[in-house]
């Protein structure tokens, strides 16, 4: 259960993970040492799992995102799961019902590199077949 003073401090944190200690405390209206205990007990506890880098606005502007279904040999789920996982350039990936098994979000740094992104998804040991989708437009994300 999470106390309000948690609460506040993990929003803080998701909108600037590098806040420092002491401008968290500042903020909190806490000592320096509770805000530390604090952050200890919700890294111990699996509340907070780690500290990522978000890529800026310009940035992901550049990149070619798509989406990909992914129909797997059920015998080779796991060892397929575990070579899509090392493909840096797919962010998420993710169990679905339905027609195809997985869909992985991949982001790449232009349509060539997708391309051989999506070529080497379709050769992993496993996949029995692919469809992508290029996102266009991101209209909104949360």
């Amino acid at each position: 259960m999470l106390s309000k003073e948690d609460e506040r401090l993990l929003s803080i944190l998701r909108t600037n993970a590098r806040t420092s200690v002491s401008d968290l405390a500042r903020l909190l209206n806490l000592s320096r040492s509770t805000v530390q205990t604090r952050i200890a007990r919700l890294e111990q506890t699996g509340v907070i799992k780690g500290y990522v880098v978000e890529y800026g606005d310009k940035f992901v502007s550049t990149l070619v995102s798509a989406h990909v279904s992914i129909k797997v040999k059920q015998k080779l789920t796991t060892k397929t799961n575990v070579e899509l996982k090392q493909i840096p350039q797919i962010s998420e990936l993710y169990a679905i019902s339905g027609e195809y098994d997985l869909i992985a979000v991949v982001q790449a740094q232009s349509t060539e590199q997708l391309s051989h992104l999506l070529d080497d998804i379709g050769n992993l040991d496993g996949v029995e077949r692919t469809n992508s989708a290029v996102v266009l437009e991101t209209k909104f994300k949360r």
